[in-house]
């Protein structure tokens, strides 16, 4: 399989017609789909941020040519399915806000307690994919993606369910989320088998603090043309700076176990000039292959204030630095043998 080359924000001289001054964007993996730098992660819509609020959030996020939106059929936790809903009657104010929006939901979690409710046989994806269009209130998903690996289903039989909804056109681009980078090999040798386009991006823990998919995942999304769309930029908060009343799920046991770290970090970002938590996004921003960062706003303000991340030139030194307080890792297997 021959590596492809391009991945990454989109170079000085490429232009996709953007008018918005800040926000920028790029292709998804090796696909000729254009979606902004920042993901708006929506996990918050319904459990913490109430559906108006919600609505406001998405509406700001096209007034800055965000177009990239995450979900998941599980989203709405103990009322499963409310997130999807939420998106799906915004959707259905109209005004363009479905066609200007590059949708992702995913497939795997426990959406009941009856069988065949969960994992990634073909009878759950068809049902989950019919369930997940009717409450985005939408004909088709941009990005179907893999919650999770499934090791009881059949690759076969995982790449075929997912042939049959891109043939019916209703599922344009697939995903996974979670996967090892030996997983992305074998579901995309498989697919390229079957003349099949196979992934185009993998969702996965990514930041300053959890740096191991350096070693073999990220190898394998540039060799295989994925996009990295990390979720948890800010390691839960504590990247963003000390607990306080919007830290999220930060603790103050959690910043002390974690000062060693946190406070040559803290004096570095004060150097810089600037908040840490766009110093850790614009550091994502600058890895190989990350596509967007996924964010989660439960405010309009938290929305705002991430775009300055966009902004953010480090220096080579500056990276340096940075790897100096939070060592990277090295591809495998040189990370562990000579």
């Amino acid at each position: 399989m021959a590596c492809w080359a391009r991945i990454g924000p989109i170079g000085e001289g490429e232009s996709l017609g953007v008018t918005s001054s800040v926000m920028k964007h790029t292709y998804l993996g090796r696909t000729g789909l254009k979606v902004s730098r920042l993901c708006l992660g929506t996990m918050n819509f319904g459990p913490k941020t109430i559906e108006a609020d919600s609505h406001a959030i998405m509406d700001r996020a096209h007034e800055l040519e965000l177009n990239f939106f995450d979900t998941a059929d599980v989203y709405g936790w103990e009322q499963k399915g409310w997130t999807e809903e939420i998106i799906g009657r915004w959707f259905a104010l109209g005004g363009g806000r479905r066609e200007k929006t590059v949708i992702a939901t995913k497939v795997y979690g426990d959406m009941g307690k009856w069988a065949n409710e969960s994992r990634l046989s073909a009878l759950h994806i068809r049902n989950a994919a019919e369930a997940s269009l009717k409450r985005l209130q939408t004909d088709f998903i941009d990005l179907y993606q893999m919650h999770h690996i499934d090791r009881n289903t059949p690759t076969e039989e995982i790449l075929e369910a997912f042939e049959v909804l891109h043939r019916q056109g209703k599922v344009l681009y697939f995903g996974s989320s979670n996967f090892a980078g030996w997983h992305i090999s074998r579901f995309n040798e498989r697919a390229t088998k079957r003349n099949a386009t196979g992934l185009v991006s993998e969702q996965s823990i990514y930041h300053l603090m959890n740096r191991n998919i350096e070693m073999e995942v990220i190898p394998a999304a540039l060799e295989y043309g994925l996009g990295i769309i990390p979720w948890s930029p800010l390691a839960g908060g504590l990247l963003a700076g000390p607990p306080s009343e919007e830290g999220g799920r930060r603790s103050t046991k959690q910043f002390e176990d974690n000062a060693e770290k946190l406070a040559p970090w803290h004096a570095l970002t004060a150097e810089l000039g600037e908040e840490p938590a766009n110093v850790a996004l614009a550091w994502l921003l600058h890895q190989k292959a990350v596509t967007a960062p996924i964010i989660g706003p439960r405010t309009i303000g938290q929305l705002d204030g991430a775009l300055r991340a966009l902004e953010i030139e480090l220096s080579t030194e500056t990276l340096a630095k940075i790897d100096e307080i939070f060592p990277g890792k090295k591809t495998s297997p040189e990370e562990y043998a000579w």
